[in-house]
């Protein structure tokens, strides 16, 4: 989370908010720190800092950022990292290999479950991990990879073979398409038949 800064404590609304544009989205949250009190994030995100995303990029095409707006929260002893995620990315489409924007726009929900019986606390329909399976426990606190859950999603979105409703696919041809002869199919039957009926 942003807060105003120090040298401007007058500083209006609309200073805030691109204070907290500017601010790198965090690899990580401290399970250990937030887990119970809650956080929150709000700001801007290039396509391009998502590594395995990069890869399904256009470069043809500018990448604007996308606002992203996280919530972790606790609920009916749950945890949740909810978020909304604003803007598009530019992909290439698999027929005509030209640009083509996919729109990310939606909001997610994803509950934390300590353990496997906790599935029972949320709904059927609602999207839920394992912490065990994602916490790192390569340091001495329980780390959630934020940014990480936000690209799954952002993955999950995207097409994987993205196509414009109305494109040709692309073909080079090389030298002169030879002209097919109409044939009958059935004249070498009637020629045979000629043949045998001798």
């Amino acid at each position: 989370m942003s807060s105003t800064p120090a040298s401007q404590p007058s500083a209006v609304h609309d200073d805030v908010t691109r204070a907290s544009n500017s601010v790198i989205m965090p690899e990580h949250i401290s399970l250990d720190k937030w887990a119970d009190s809650g956080f929150e994030w709000k700001g801007e995100v290039a396509p391009t800092s998502f590594e395995r995303l990069v890869t399904q990029l256009t470069t043809e095409h500018e990448q604007p950022n996308l606002q992203v707006e996280a919530d972790l929260y606790r609920r009916n002893n749950v945890l949740h990292l909810a978020f909304k995620l604003t803007g598009e990315v530019w992909l290439t489409c698999q027929r005509c290999l030209q640009p083509i924007a996919i729109d990310l726009t939606d909001d997610y929900d994803i509950a934390l479950l300590d353990i496997d019986s906790q599935v029972r606390l949320v709904n059927e329909e609602q999207d839920y991990l394992i912490l065990d399976e994602i916490v790192s426990d390569q340091t001495p606190e329980r780390l959630l990879p934020f940014k990480n859950l936000i690209e799954d999603e952002i993955l999950l979105k995207a097409p994987m073979a993205p196509k414009h409703d109305d494109c040709e696919m692309v073909v080079d041809q090389v030298g002169e398409i030879p002209e097919e002869e109409n044939e009958n199919p059935f004249a070498a039957l009637a020629s045979l038949k000629g043949k045998l009926s001798k």
